[in-house]
Order: C-alpha cells, then structure tokens, then sequence
C-alpha cells in the first residue's frame, strides 16, 4: 500500500482542501487499511486504499463542519502561502526556464488547484481520482460506489465545470492587462 501513499494524500488534499487535515487523513486512512487488511477481497488495492480515504475525508469533514471556529493556523495554511506545493509542483517547471517563466507557470499551477479545489465534492473527487491518479472507470467506480455511467457523467461534467472557471479566470487576467 505504501507506493499509494502520495495518492492517497493528494486525494485529501483536493477533497479537504486542507494539506495539514489531508496528512492526517492519508495517516489515518492508511491505519484503518491495516486494520482491516484481512477483509481486503483482492482487487486493485490503489482504488481500495482510496475509498477508504474517500471515507475519511467525508468523516473528517463532517466532524470539522460541526465545529463553529476555525485554528488559526487552518486560517494561515488555506491563505495561499506562495510556497506551498511548491516540491509538489517542481517536476512541472523546467529548470532552464526564466525566472519569470517560472513564476508564471507556478501561478497557473495554484490557479488550477484553486479550481479544481472549487469543484464540487462529487466532480472534484472523480476528476482527481482520474487526471491526477489515472485511475481507470471501473477503479474510480469502485472507489466511489458510483456506477460507472455516473463516474463518466461527473467526469464530463467536472471537466466542463473546470474548462469554464478557467477561462473565466484567464479572461478576468486578460483584461487587466489590457
């Protein structure tokens, strides 16, 4: 299971939008898996690791949706510290790039986790559990519960939802340079 340990974090991560509540989850996911490691039927275990985090965030969100404050540092993680992801993200800028090269693709990069993050759960999970896992249909279906009509239903649409904020967003940026 430890080979899908980063998918399993990147999931919570988009589904909690939250990297220090993500970690936990991951953590406590991966525990449970252990824990009920002797019910595992076979399969794939990447799509059985990621139910099973699925199934944590959603606890984990309605735990945290029960409580009326906010940590201080939650408030200071969500603010958009410039760095971070920022190791997540290297593999994506080429080092022979410019500088301004650079700090342009990192800003596309956190403007799509923005939007992806603004996705509604549903869309969200399946569009991350497909472009950035590669999960295939019948995985995702899998992990989700879902029929696999409805997987590629949420996926056409999270797709649409996302092509739409983006250039929504980039044509906001065009204007202001203009």
């Amino acid at each position: 299971m430890l080979p899908h340990l980063d998918a399993a974090y990147n999931l919570a991560r988009y589904l909690l939008r939250d990297p220090v509540a993500a970690e936990d989850v991951a953590q406590d996911a991966f525990l449970r898996a252990f824990r009920a490691f002797e019910g595992y039927r076979g399969g794939d275990p990447k799509a059985w690791i990621l139910a099973i985090v699925r199934n944590c965030c959603h606890t984990s969100a309605k735990a945290a949706a029960s409580h009326l404050t906010v940590p201080l540092e939650a408030a200071e993680a969500s603010g958009g510290d410039p760095g971070e992801g920022s190791s997540r993200s290297a593999g994506l800028v080429d080092p022979a790039d410019s500088p301004e090269t650079v700090t342009v693709r990192y800003d596309e990069i956190a403007t799509m986790r923005e939007l992806i993050e603004d996705l509604p759960i549903p869309f969200r999970e399946t569009l991350v559990l497909r472009e950035l896992e590669e999960l295939s249909y019948q995985e995702i279906a899998d992990a989700t519960g879902a029929p696999i009509g409805t997987v590629m239903s949420r996926l056409a649409r999270a797709r649409n939802l996302l092509a739409d904020a983006w250039r929504r967003r980039t044509a906001g940026s065009e204007e202001e340079r203009s």
